[in-house]
């Protein structure tokens, strides 16, 4: 009978072997809603086929195993809620995902839409630049009484960027266009062009010669990046690499002042 096959584990299609074709909720949290759809409809079909073999028992007077259908019954049940509640989860991904694509999206336009603003406005602006005049700091001509100083103390330092927009005369030497001294140690950094000498970049006395050409009477925007880390140092020229090189004033980290 149906019910000794189902306590022996075979030959009826409740059997032991059988318990996964019940239609179980797909482990997979990426299962289409299509798919549970349909699963949904193929357990719908055997709780009918089921029901129509109640009645057929019935009629016929045989005694339907009321345990295996209780036994259905319960599990179609759970089943059902738990599709409902597959069905639910992927409709909050689907929006939680919609709605994070669009954010995404309008943070990437926004982005794409300010570096666009500004490379206008530096596009724009470099056929304006005229004169100094529009700098915090201008030094109309070369001397040794006239110069800025920065009060504003600094803390110890690892690494620094110097950048600043220099213009030369054909004549030997720049003289000092940067200084910065600490107490027992002047030339903690320090620019300097003097002679016919190429730019050094001094730190803690230590020297570096720079790949830097600006006697030629035009601006030029120079920037100078140094790292204690193996003493690190790099060059740039209107916004061109022109050099690097290391073992500068290695592991000395640049006091505070």
């Amino acid at each position: 009978s149906a019910t000794n096959q189902r306590k022996n584990g075979k030959g009826g299609s409740w059997g032991k072997d059988k318990q996964n074709t019940m239609g179980d909720v797909p482990t997979d949290p990426n299962g289409s809603i299509d798919s549970l759809g349909k699963t949904m409809q193929g357990l719908k079909e055997r709780l009918e086929n089921l029901e129509q073999q109640q009645m057929r028992a019935n009629i016929s007077g045989t005694s339907f195993p009321s345990e295996l259908r209780d036994l259905l019954q319960r599990r179609l049940g759970d089943l059902e809620k738990q599709l409902l509640k597959k069905v639910s989860n992927l409709e909050e991904e689907k929006t939680m995902l919609s709605n994070a694509t669009a954010a995404y999206r309008q943070k990437t336009e926004s982005t794409l839409n300010a570096l666009v603003e500004r490379i206008n406005e530096l596009e724009k602006g470099g056929g304006d630049f005229k004169s100094p005049e529009q700098f915090k700091l201008s030094l109309p001509q070369r001397t040794n009484y006239l110069y800025g100083r920065i009060t504003k103390t600094l803390p110890e330092m690892y690494a620094f960027t110097l950048c600043m927009w220099v213009k030369s005369s054909a004549s030997p030497g720049i003289g000092t266009p940067f200084s910065y001294g600490v107490p027992g140690q002047a030339n903690e950094i320090v620019l300097i062009e003097w002679g016919n000498n190429p730019i050094e970049l001094l730190i803690n006395d230590k020297v570096a010669q720079l790949p830097l050409e600006v006697r030629d009477g035009k601006w030029h925007h120079i920037c100078i990046s140094w790292t204690t880390r193996d003493g690190q140092w790099e060059a740039y020229q209107d916004g061109e690499r022109k050099g690097a090189g290391d073992n500068l004033a290695a592991w000395h980290p640049i006091k505070p002042g």
